[in-house]
């Protein structure tokens, strides 16, 4: 990273911001990152306990308890991580029926019918048939935890499991008494970007169904938190052509449906080891003068013809990639959004892995 852009990193890119929405196209390692952007923005409290986030899951993949190997992530807020400064994480899986019963049960007091009504087989119909009433739910049940209040004292369940911080049996933590809302932030690990915007703009969505009532008032209560300044939706995208256009596509749509865009997370970049005045002459077959790379090769061994040929196509399949990434990279630029590499991590993702990207993203100013 460059003397400027540590300067741009001197404080965190997002301080206003309360609601960190998380979206890539399938396969870019959208919930690790957003599971390391929770860690990341736990991190940096003066004290154990300082800072509190919350990750919310809402696809039902429970794909955020095996990054934390841990026990299925519930509907109920869960600690599943402390970071080594004492910060928590606490993570929950929205469920739409789950939402709607206890959205009925606030707004309408049908808690025993409702239930019922769920037996039957009706609260599955209601939230199939109305695809826009299972987004507001799930977004209106995210957007209440961040504009909950602190009530200084925070219960829930442990979460059990074998994860670095992970929490044993009941759970009952006093807040800070200087902390004003519940969660410092909340990090959702939403859709993936080919519907992230439909996802969000649940104003959009209902009007249809609802144009009067609770649920319409519901619904423009989660778009002034989605359109506002404490929301930014990220964006996660690997340097390649179909992830980088679907990023490019997802910027757009959310400009042009008013919502809150935030920066572009390059995951599993990989590390350049030619340095830039050879990675053109490398990318080019043929392009490595054989003779000079066997010299460099004799001190220690590795002259032999074969293995001088299988090092020259490495490198220049090396570098080919690299300049196929540095394209990608400039394409990204028009975006004009802050711009966050997380290195490729060979041996798998666990929670050593997800604290070095966490790491990185504080780092560069992510959190």
């Amino acid at each position: 990273m460059t003397n400027a852009a540590e300067a741009r990193r001197a404080k965190p890119d997002w301080p206003a911001v309360r609601l960190h929405v998380v979206t890539g196209k399938g396969g870019t390692g959208k919930t690790t990152v957003a599971a390391a952007l929770a860690l990341a923005l736990a991190a940096g409290g003066k004290r154990p306990g300082d800072r509190r986030v919350l990750l919310v899951e809402v696809e039902g993949r429970q794909g955020l308890a095996q990054l934390f190997d841990a026990e299925p992530v519930a509907y109920e807020e869960r600690r599943v991580a402390v970071t080594p400064d004492g910060g928590e994480v606490w993570a929950q899986s929205l469920d739409a029926e789950q939402a709607l019963l206890e959205y009925l049960d606030m707004f309408y007091k049908l808690g025993p019918a409702a239930r019922a009504l769920r037996r039957f087989g009706a609260i599955d119909f209601a939230t199939t048939i109305a695809p826009g009433i299972r987004d507001v739910l799930l977004t209106g049940k995210t957007c209440e935890a961040v504009r909950r209040r602190a009530s200084h004292t925070h219960a829930g369940h442990g979460q059990s499991g074998h994860g670095h911080g992970a929490q044993h049996g009941h759970d009952r933590t006093k807040q800070p008494q200087d902390r004003v809302f519940d969660y410092d932030a909340v990090v959702m690990d939403a859709p993936p970007t080919g519907r992230i915007t439909r996802f969000l703009n649940v104003n959009s969505e209902v009007s249809g169904l609802a144009r009067v009532g609770p649920i319409r008032n519901q619904a423009d209560a989660v778009m002034r938190v989605l359109t506002s300044a404490q929301t930014a939706v990220h964006f996660v995208t690997l340097l390649e052509e179909m992830p980088v256009q679907e990023t490019l596509d997802g910027f757009a749509e959310l400009r042009a449906a008013g919502l809150p865009t935030g920066g572009v997370m390059v995951n599993q970049a990989r590390p350049v080891v030619l340095p830039e005045d050879r990675l053109k002459k490398a990318a080019q077959p043929g392009g490595l003068d054989l003779a000079e790379l066997e010299a460099g090769l004799a001190p220690v061994g590795l002259a032999d013809p074969e293995v001088v040929t299988a090092l020259s196509e490495l490198a220049t399949e090396h570098a080919q990639r690299v300049l196929l990434e540095a394209g990608q990279r400039e394409e990204l630029s028009a975006t004009e959004a802050p711009m966050y590499e997380l290195p490729l991590l060979t041996d798998g993702i666990d929670r050593v892995g997800l604290d070095l990207l966490a790491a990185q993203l504080r780092r560069q100013g992510a959190a």
